[in-house]
């Protein structure tokens, strides 16, 4: 058993952290008390290739495996939270989905210009009644010819005032429950489409989170994802990426609590000593350790089945269950070593709370893990296959060039 990264991965993980303590640490917790998420963020992302890092290079991406977009979300969340919800929706919510069902003509069109960073996209399922019981959604989809009508409106979408593609999912036989919903791929361009944001979050503030509506929206049959009744299998393949992001990403903030953590007990002195050689302050800094190297360990092991093709619901639900749980319990601590300090912005550590908890919210809460990995210890639930499953990582194929037509 190899726990060792590869050159590549090292070589990614570098770019990635230094684009951050470079241009995004510097400036994010301004942009976190302004609400608002810097213009500049996402056109530099493309630019550095992050927007498409695990795509093949056929396909417009750097051809780099999963194990890599887990350590980018890492070093992206050690800056801030909302970088790495970027690529859960762009890349784990979206192109990924589109590698995995989408059609040659589908990954032209939209893979190719999403993995350059060419365009942006977002992916659709919660609405405003609707989180954790997908099949109660009340989007539908009416076929008419060779198009669909779609009406619904999605609630707490990332990126939906600055998504030019967005993956929706709605009922095509609302009598069928999980077995009628569909996915369509929106685009942002189409009549009826209309996106706004909201404000007022605890945490996440430098990103971008609001609604798509959906009025009489006409989708061509073509921009359809899979076959009619297949999202919810679609859907639920997207979560076990997305949910790899958000874990991987979590493992980052417990980093950045423990080093910055540190970093303070040395400097910050009571009693005549550092706080750092007090017990309790040891206790605290041992603790993030463990969990850090904990969470890490279960991300690598998502990311490790994921390369080689293997069905990995199970161990990422778990990996996404524990790193988010104890970025949380993590950040608490890092606020209690910082003292008042850590209850105000002088320091990060109170932005990294606020950002931890959306995490045990989002890509199905800390309670639902819970009841699958119990289900999954009863029986009651196991992985069946589906019609496609996300491609295992081919070096050859994933870094070859298209073929000239």
């Amino acid at each position: 058993m190899d726990f060792s990264l590869t050159e590549e991965h090292i070589q990614a993980q570098k770019m990635v952290r230094d684009f951050t303590h470079r241009e995004v640490i510097p400036t994010i917790g301004e942009w976190d008390r302004r609400q608002e998420m810097n213009p500049a963020t996402l056109p530099r992302m493309a630019e550095l290739g992050i927007l498409g890092i695990c795509i093949p290079v056929r396909y417009g991406g750097q051809g780099f495996d999963y194990i890599t977009l887990g350590l980018v979300c890492e070093e992206l969340e050690r800056a801030d939270t909302t970088l790495r919800v970027v690529m859960s929706v762009h890349m784990g919510l979206n192109s990924l989905a589109i590698l995995q069902w989408g059609t040659e003509e589908q990954k032209q069109r939209f893979l190719v210009p999403q993995a350059k960073g060419e365009q942006y996209a977002a992916f659709g399922l919660t609405e405003p009644g609707v989180g954790s019981d997908v099949a109660n959604m009340a989007a539908t989809a009416r076929k008419a010819g060779d198009k669909y009508i779609l009406n619904g409106e999605k609630m707490w979408i990332s990126l939906a005032t600055k998504a030019h593609n967005f993956l929706v999912f709605a009922k095509t036989d609302p009598a069928a429950g999980a077995r009628g919903i569909t996915a369509f791929i929106v685009t942002r361009d189409m009549p009826g489409v209309t996106t706004g944001d909201i404000h007022g979050k605890l945490g996440v503030r430098a990103g971008s989170t609001g609604w798509v509506a959906m009025q009489d929206v006409e989708v061509p049959v073509e921009n359809r994802l899979g076959e009619e009744g297949e999202g919810f299998k679609i859907a639920m393949s997207c979560l076990d990426n997305g949910r790899y992001t958000v874990g991987s990403g979590a493992v980052g903030l417990i980093r950045a609590c423990l080093e910055d953590s540190v970093k303070y007990a040395q400097q910050r002195q009571t009693f005549g000593k550092p706080i750092a050689e007090h017990q309790l302050i040891k206790q605290k800094i041992a603790y993030m350790r463990q969990w850090y190297d904990s969470a890490r360990l279960l991300c690598l092991r998502a990311g490790w089945m994921k390369n080689q093709g293997i069905r990995n619901t199970r161990e990422t639900s778990l990996a996404k269950w524990y790193a988010t749980d104890m970025s949380v319990q993590a950040a608490l601590e890092a606020v209690q070593i910082h003292g008042a300090y850590g209850f105000s912005d002088e320091y990060p550590v109170e932005r990294y709370l606020r950002n931890s908890k959306g995490a045990v919210i989002y890509e199905g809460t800390s309670e639902i893990h819970q009841l699958m990995q119990a289900d999954y210890e009863f029986g009651f639930r196991e992985d069946k296959p589906l019609r496609c499953e996300l491609p295992a990582y081919d070096p050859e194929y994933w870094q070859a060039e298209p073929e000239m037509a």
